[in-house]
């Protein structure tokens, strides 16, 4: 048997072995683990205000923006749908401004192709008149009340809408360019970005932070910001942090008008949002490649980066389906969630809500699109989280738990947003 002296002496020198891992590795003040649009939109706010702080972005993939950021819509929002005085009006009314002005500084292609918001019923009348007063009250600019014949004026083939809210200034744009843009600039201010780093684990010692990653690098850092998207619950785990809000991720399945009838579509068409169910419903959404996707639905994904039914990680399964939260949200929208499913299945089930708006759309007009995962934030009773949500547990890291829609367009308000919450939680 191994004496205690024999077992203190092992444990020394493991922990001199582990501490000599670390003595000659790269060292920054603050190391921001993500490269998706949040991360890199901070990483470049935090460079431009504090030039002589050395920052590296981690990011797990081989490249940058690849999941959520490289998997949305393209839409540039205005803030219409947002609680006014809330935080995420204030955002997105900035962000928006903020996107245009940026794209026009580093010539990146957009498009205010605008958005109708239309109600076709007399129930969907009420919302969204309320849905106006919203727009109004957070100053979208630009944002009006038309009726039928403006609706024709605007999208000559929406013969379905009664009235419609008319957002002139919501655009598209293709959001991965912008984030690159975002690593750009970064890396020109002295930013160092580290691809394929999936992050292990994340050790405060005291002095300093150790991060470790699955390819065997190792780094030191002063302070972390973890802005991790579909593993931000994850991430700040290893690091300590509070289990919740944990993420449940959703799949949301696009279809394609084949060529031939996209003339049909020359904006955004949104429907009113009906407040009994967790999602949107399905959209006309324009693309700048010239393409117009319609949808998303809404269905459980097998996996975080589950992007087909095919794609089914066990481990990401069986957390969800044990999460006692996930249930508190599935069984009252059970019948919701079994139509989404069926319509992911059945492509001629989304025709009747797409010709709620265009009647002229047939199923032949439709085929199989894009996909993304959303990282739904849930509170341990199953609430769905929809507002900024931060971990500062460890006062040497800051985690950005929950960057809820509409993320991209917020980027640079929320960059900003997150670099001085580093400030105060960090004493800088």
């Amino acid at each position: 048997m191994f004496s205690f002296f024999t077992r203190a002496n092992i444990l020394s020198r493991s922990l001199t072995s582990y501490k000599r891992a670390f003595s000659n590795l790269h060292s920054f003040d603050v190391v921001i683990v993500g490269g998706g649009i949040v991360g890199l939109g901070t990483a470049r706010s935090l460079k431009l205000k504090y030039p002589d702080v050395s920052v590296a972005v981690l990011e797990k993939e081989q490249g940058l923006a690849t999941h959520q950021t490289g998997h949305n819509s393209g839409v540039i929002h205005m803030g219409i749908y947002y609680t006014p005085g809330s935080l995420k009006a204030k955002l997105c009314v900035e962000g928006a401004l903020r996107t245009y002005d940026y794209c026009d500084e580093r010539a990146i292609p957009y498009k205010k192709c605008g958005k109708l918001i239309v109600a076709t019923n007399s129930e969907e009348l009420e919302r969204l008149d309320v849905l106006y007063d919203k727009g109004i009250q957070n100053k979208v600019p630009g944002l009006a009340m038309v009726d039928k014949q403006d609706i024709l004026e605007i999208e000559p083939y929406c013969t379905g809408g009664m009235k419609a809210i008319h957002s002139p200034n919501t655009g598209i744009v293709d959001w991965k360019q912008v984030a690159c843009s975002y690593g750009t600039d970064f890396q020109s201010l002295g930013g160092v970005i580290l691809t394929d780093h999936d992050v292990r684990r994340i050790k405060d010692v005291g002095k300093e932070i150790r991060i470790e990653c699955k390819n065997g690098s190792r780094l030191v850092a002063k302070n972390v910001i973890t802005c991790a998207g579909l593993y931000s619950d994850r991430v700040a785990e290893k690091a300590g942090g509070k289990k919740f809000p944990t993420i449940v991720p959703f799949r949301g399945e696009y279809l394609e008008l084949v060529p031939e009838k996209r003339y049909l579509v020359k904006g955004n068409i949104y429907p009113v949002p009906n407040p009994k169910f967790p999602f949107l419903g399905v959209h006309f959404t324009p693309r700048m490649d010239g393409s117009i996707w319609v949808g998303p639905n809404a269905v459980l994904a097998g996996a975080r980066e589950g992007y087909s039914w095919f794609n089914i990680d066990p481990k990401d399964l069986f957390e969800t389906l044990t999460f006692k939260g996930f249930w508190s949200l599935a069984i009252p929208n059970l019948s919701y969630g079994v139509k989404e499913m069926a319509k992911s299945v059945v492509l001629p089930l989304q025709t009747a809500d797409l010709q709620k708006f265009i009647p002229e759309v047939s199923a032949s007009d439709l085929v199989r699109g894009s996909a993304g995962v959303r990282a739904q934030a849930m509170s341990e009773d199953g609430a769905l989280v929809d507002d900024f949500t931060f971990d500062e547990t460890c006062y040497s890291m800051l985690h950005v738990r929950n960057a809820p829609s509409p993320a991209a367009t917020s980027s640079l308000a929320i960059a900003d947003m997150v670099v001085e919450r580093a400030e105060q939680h960090f004493n800088w």
